[in-house]
């Protein structure tokens, strides 16, 4: 048998390709957008793709399920599971078959058997895969996001991300449910996750790409909860706030992704163009370091820089239903490249042009003045008392833990459709930890006129750091020093 593990960093996302060398045939589980990986792997190995499948409808990323298997020409295997609210809607075409519990997908000598492992969604299923050619039972399972190392797939996407109410106590008891079958498996049989660290479709999911259920049953905390209303509850508490694009992946995935055909680069636009299209209201994205867009933009661009964050920024905060325009470093071989094929797997797929940001050195040839974004220690801001309005952007958890007293409390991905909450008569002192999500805040604040707005240098890990008052939850202010 031929095992392959292909992991996308920047999703903590992997996908398999599993082959029968006697027959030549391959499946892959569970791929992303980028199809060709796929495709060459498989070749690379003298195999061809003739299934593909994937353990349920995903929040976090375009399924490549429906293009791989178009352009291989393999038969797609899709969940029969769960309820007809959350069947595909493409599984009618010619080349997708349907898998109920207990189906299979032959490749060669190696066998998929397809198990009903509801919890995280309700049609999710994991694959128990056997080597014909060594043994007669399966030497492990693919888990997809039912069991992580370390970790379970999270319930309350449905009931967050696409307001399916009371959604997550029901998926909890199932994944519960779930969980008491997954522990009858044998010790040896090994589990291949979906997900590794770094991923919101858990909580506290490990960097080792595998592991195996002896040793998920001893330490995964999710398997030592015999009690199932008190499973319910630690599973559903402190589970981190879902990027704001999974509701769109969820419909786009259930739908049926649009077949892209490869993934092209935006044409190179001349530099006179940026201010034309800002001034028709073009949402262009400077993807630059965040220090660089502070010390001088183009008035109206919103910083989302390239790194790691940066599809988690994208997804929530760019429009789905607009024109995309990109402002990039060309000095840097292949950046744009990666970061159009970052943007298609969640979706993004109208960039319809890139600016050269060597523009913005050249001394902003586009008929505007480059601007700064003003920065504001925290003793300045201490100082400044109630004439400014303190907006805190990080997440729900992170604002309970302790915030500045007398912060106003909007979580980044919220901005957008919260900006009316804003008075524009006042001074905004923007702050999240540590000043990275802050510094995309402030650009946007910006970019949508409100005039005075400054990044508060540190966030609130050098509020905290300078003995400054921290109320915690809705209690009194305290004082308290982090060292």
């Amino acid at each position: 048998m031929i095992f392959l593990r292909l992991y996308d960093d920047a999703l903590a996302q992997a996908s398999y390709l599993i082959g029968c060398p006697e027959s030549g045939a391959a499946v892959v589980i569970d791929p992303n957008r980028l199809v060709e990986q796929y495709l060459a792997a498989a070749q690379s190995h003298g195999l061809s793709i003739t299934a593909v499948t994937e353990t349920h409808i995903h929040a976090d990323f375009v399924s490549g399920s429906r293009e791989l298997a178009r352009t291989a020409g393999a038969t797609l295997h899709l969940s029969a599971c769960g309820p007809p609210e959350w069947q595909y809607e493409f599984r009618r075409e010619s080349n997708v078959s349907l898998l109920e519990p207990g189906g299979t997908i032959p490749v060669g000598r190696v066998g998929l058997a397809a198990v009903h492992t509801p919890g995280h969604t309700p049609e999710h299923l994991s694959f128990l895969v056997t080597d014909g050619a060594t043994a007669a039972e399966p030497m492990g399972i693919v888990t997809g996001d039912f069991v992580f190392v370390g970790d379970v797939g999270r319930p309350d996407l449905l009931e967050k991300t696409a307001s399916v109410a009371g959604s997550a106590e029901a998926g909890a008891r199932q994944l519960f449910r779930s969980l008491a079958w997954f522990k009858t498996l044998p010790d040896h049989l090994q589990i291949w996750p979906g997900h590794g660290a770094g991923s919101a479709c858990g909580k506290g999911l490990s960097a080792m790409p595998q592991s195996t259920v002896g040793y998920e049953r001893r330490y995964n905390w999710a398997l030592a909860i015999p009690d199932e209303s008190e499973f319910v509850r630690q599973v559903l508490h402190g589970q981190p706030e879902p990027p704001r694009y999974f509701r769109e992946m969820k419909r786009v995935n259930r739908m049926g992704p649009r077949i892209l055909g490869g993934i092209a680069l935006p044409p190179a636009l001349p530099d006179h163009r940026l201010g034309e299209l800002l001034a028709a209201g073009a949402v262009v994205v400077d993807t630059r370091a965040a220090p660089d867009f502070a010390a001088g933009h183009i008035p109206g661009t919103l910083s989302i820089p390239f790194n790691q964050s940066f599809t988690t920024w994208a997804g929530s905060l760019v429009p789905y239903e607009q024109d995309l325009y990109l402002l990039s470093d060309r000095t840097r071989p292949g950046e744009l490249e990666q970061i159009v094929r970052s943007l298609a797997m969640i979706g993004l797929d109208s960039v319809r042009g890139a600016f050269d940001a060597a523009m913005l050195s050249a001394g902003a040839t586009v008929s505007r003045s480059l601007e700064p974004t003003e920065q504001m220690s925290v003793a300045d801001l201490a100082a400044a008392g109630a004439g400014v309005l303190v907006l805190d952007v990080r997440g729900r958890s992170e604002w309970d833990a302790g915030h500045i007293p007398g912060a106003t409390h909007i979580p980044l991905a919220e901005l957008p459709e919260r900006l009316g909450e804003l008075a524009r008569n006042r001074p905004i002192a923007v702050h999240c930890q540590g000043g990275g999500r802050s510094a995309i805040a402030s650009s946007l604040l910006l970019a949508n006129g409100l005039p005075r707005v400054a990044n508060v240098t540190g966030g609130f890990g050098a509020w905290t750091l300078a003995g400054l008052p921290v109320q915690e939850g809705d209690g009194a202010s305290t004082e308290r020093v982090t060292r």
